[in-house]
């Protein structure tokens, strides 16, 4: 029996196309390319403008597929929660946008899944750090100090 085949790929989310790069990695295994592409669009909905890592496993035998989608990177979401295009090219010194602690708080938490850290506070500190590189500030302050608030326990994390 042959094991299954996946292929993993960028999709604009809800805007996956029978082109490349899924198109030329799935019509040689003989699946419905057209399926695939409407269950990526359905299940990246929600991720419109963003680039979402998908994974679609393949059983070359059957033709039956799965559709894995992963989630954006935390600069991706960052930039969404935020209104801006791209992070500052300044860092934290030329802030772009500021959201609050509960948003990074609540985007960590979506992002535990795909994170090697397996506690909130290392995912939080994580997300705060990406927030030192693009720019954007959290309640008006500066990253680096919500992070050292948090290590000093003078910022707690919310609960729930």
């Amino acid at each position: 029996m042959p094991e299954k085949i996946s292929v993993d790929a960028m999709v604009a989310g809800g805007q996956a196309t029978a082109g490349p790069p899924l198109g030329p990695s799935l019509g040689p295994l003989g699946v419905n390319v057209g399926a695939v592409v409407s269950e990526i669009n359905k299940l990246t909905k929600d991720f419109s403008g963003m680039k979402v890592p998908v994974k679609v496993v393949v059983d070359p035998e059957t033709k039956q597929f799965e559709v894995n989608v992963g989630t954006p990177t935390t600069a991706a979401l960052l930039a969404r929660e935020t209104p801006i295009e791209k992070g500052s090219a300044g860092g934290w010194k030329q802030p772009v946008g500021d959201l609050p602690f509960a948003k990074i708080v609540s985007l960590s938490r979506a992002k535990m899944a795909a994170s090697k850290r397996k506690d909130l506070q290392s995912r939080v500190l994580q997300t705060l750090g990406t927030c030192v590189s693009m720019g954007i500030t959290v309640d008006g302050k500066s990253p680096k100090e919500v992070i050292d608030m948090l290590k000093k326990g003078t910022l707690k994390i919310p609960e729930g």
